[in-house]
């Protein structure tokens, strides 16, 4: 977990260097910011999706897995809560800030295959590398939305030490296909997180969060059968 911790501490310097950075921006800056921030999460969204989608094996998984995801996610009002949570520390655009940080930070390969490489194969490389990545991105996302940021790091360590403990218990599960399956939906996940930002469209991607759950229901059936 050495490079997961590492990870989650850039994520804290980041959002503590950018935080200062934001006392000091002008609104007419924050505004620019907020918008570069909403075209990179499209930008990065639609890479996941051309990147990954060729090389699923079961290309109406995404679709059923959005669609019941989107269900079960609206049933529980993930959104609501999460934005109301998020409104006792903050009055300002946090909510939509630490969202964006959450899938971005979370979604991608780096952050996958990290934790796995680090329990399989005591293998950091990954992880020091995402580590930079988020450490440079939420230090422009906190000079936006404030130090609120930092908060994205506790999702981060449970979201790296769940597949961490997943690798050591249940290595011969994480295959290639599974990991293409979660890149695919986390990427118009964050396509639509990006939207929303940009105010193309007020799209409720957090609520579209369990989809990310059924990917790896559908290959434990499979590995049954």
């Amino acid at each position: 977990m050495i490079g997961t911790l590492f990870n989650c501490v850039m994520i804290l310097i980041g959002s503590t260097v950018g935080s200062l950075m934001n006392k000091g921006l002008k609104e007419r800056y924050q505004t620019i910011l907020m918008q570069a921030m909403g075209f990179a999460a499209v930008a990065l969204g639609m890479n996941a999706i051309v990147q990954y989608m060729p090389k699923s094996d079961v290309p109406v998984l995404f679709i059923v897995s959005l669609a019941i995801g989107a269900i079960v996610g609206e049933k529980l009002d993930i959104e609501k809560r999460f934005n109301s949570f998020v409104g006792r520390f903050s009055k300002g655009p946090l909510a939509q800030g630490l969202s964006t940080a959450i899938l971005l930070f979370c979604i991608g390969t780096l952050s996958i295959l990290g934790p796995i490489n680090s329990a399989l194969h005591g293998d950091y490389t990954y992880l020091i590398t995402n580590g930079i990545l988020d450490g440079v991105t939420s230090m422009v996302l906190a000079s936006t939305f404030g130090f609120g940021i930092a908060l994205s790091a506790i999702v981060l360590f449970l979201w790296q030490g769940f597949f961490y403990v997943l690798a050591i218990f249940l290595n011969d599960f994480m295959t290639a296909n599974l990991l293409t399956e979660i890149s695919i939906i986390g990427g118009i996940l964050i396509l639509a997180t990006g939207l929303s930002i940009l105010g193309v469209k007020n799209l409720k991607a957090l609520n579209m969060l369990p989809a990310l759950i059924l990917p790896p229901i559908y290959f434990i059936i499979q590995s049954f059968l």
